[in-house]
């Protein structure tokens, strides 16, 4: 079948690794057509199809295809948009991320694609915004619903959150994880040795990572608070900042204010093929975001056996199970976060059981070839041909 992506940018994160191996299997395991349409791949988060990660498959940048809204340039877009597909002639168009499910969707439906897919990776609108934005998105989003055939949520909470909203009814969407090549994690530990060398950390040493950009409603700030008292009481504890972002110089500031600069570590921005290097240097993963679909990085920490401890936010809770696979903690929390890391810390054995328990659990259902079956399975039950 002949099936175009679109996506707003291809910057390095979850929705646009999801992206790229749903296209790439697609070419390679089912012969079919691809076409990704996206915007510039602008921002500090790096690009994700450079260094030839996109290998064959064929590409078309839409330059008026930007976050930001600007209703001169979306109008544009829109055209553009429609001009594209008017020439692929695509039996699927499958959309991703706010504007490009926005725009996308509206155009697909315009020209009658025969199965036109959005995948929900996170709400454009949650709690901390203006309750006037949220409200303005959330229109958008029911609006949007009504022009595609069907849903994918990357979380069984990305529904709930959708069908509370009354985007659209739940028997419109369907729960696919968000696929990833697991065999790096899966060998991960084979690095450890060599990473935290590099890294100037000791055997001694019991490292917390956290990987994320460091922007607004990711959680960094409630970290180093709770570092603050788990170094009190364990100095052994170190925690690893895996990305970069623009509150990076805020953040070193407050933990020189608080006297922690020893005991954090920044690693910059980081391809995500060197994400298993980092995470082999881990005791745990910490994931104290605000809002996120289903991050990545907790079932890639729980295949690379290493326990999380989550604020119990969106899909976090489908993956990370108190005393089996981690620890949920009311988002926010400071106190109960740093006593999380200190019990953690101190129990070697309660960490390597989580940790496989979570590999056990998770490595077959996040292999990026299920969840591109799964898709291309939908595609066919809505009516795609080509099968």
């Amino acid at each position: 079948m002949r099936v175009a992506h679109i996506i707003t940018r291809m910057i390095i994160g979850g929705a646009q690794e999801n992206t790229l191996y749903n296209c790439l299997d697609l070419i390679q395991h089912f012969d079919d057509e691809v076409l990704l349409i996206t915007g510039p791949s602008e921002g500090p988060e790096g690009e994700l199809l450079a260094a030839g990660r996109s290998r064959n498959l064929p590409i078309k940048v839409v330059p008026q295809l930007q976050r930001a809204i600007h209703p001169l340039r979306d109008s544009q877009c829109y055209r553009d948009l429609k001009k594209a597909l008017r020439e692929f002639q695509p039996d699927v168009v499958h959309t991703h991320s706010a504007k490009g499910g926005f725009l996308g969707r509206a155009a697909a439906w315009k020209l009658r694609t025969p199965v036109v897919v959005h995948t929900v990776h996170g709400a454009p609108f949650h709690d901390y915004q203006n309750p006037l934005a949220r409200q303005f998105f959330i229109r958008l989003e029911r609006w949007a619903a009504d022009r595609c055939h069907h849903l994918i949520s990357v979380a069984d909470a990305m529904t709930e959150l959708m069908v509370k909203a009354n985007v659209a009814p739940r028997d419109k969407f369907t729960t696919i994880y968000s696929g990833m090549d697991v065999t790096p994690f899966q060998n991960c530990h084979q690095l450890r040795s060599q990473a935290r060398a590099e890294l100037g950390l000791t055997e001694g040493d019991i490292v917390f990572g956290k990987i994320a950009r460091l922007f607004h409603l990711k959680g960094h700030e409630y970290l180093v608070e709770a570092a603050r008292e788990v170094v009190r009481e364990n100095p052994d504890c170190r925690f690893l900042l895996v990305g970069d972002g623009i509150l990076r110089e805020q953040l070193e500031r407050r933990i020189a204010e608080v006297g922690l600069q020893k005991h954090f570590l920044f690693t910059g921005l980081v391809p995500p093929e060197r994400v298993p290097y980092y995470i082999s240097a881990m005791d745990a993963l910490i994931h104290t975001s605000l809002r996120e679909g289903l991050a990545r990085t907790l079932p890639q920490a729980l295949i690379a056996e290493k326990p999380v401890i989550s604020y119990d936010i969106d899909g976090a809770r489908e993956v990370v199970i108190t005393n089996e696979t981690g620890i949920l903690l009311p988002p926010k929390s400071v106190a109960q976060l740093s006593q999380a890391i200190l019990r953690l810390a101190s129990h070697p054995q309660e960490r390597l059981r989580m940790g496989q328990t979570g590999a056990q659990r998770l490595t077959e259902i996040f292999r990026h070839d299920f969840m591109t079956e799964r898709i291309r399975d939908l595609y066919v039950k809505l009516g795609a041909g080509g099968a």
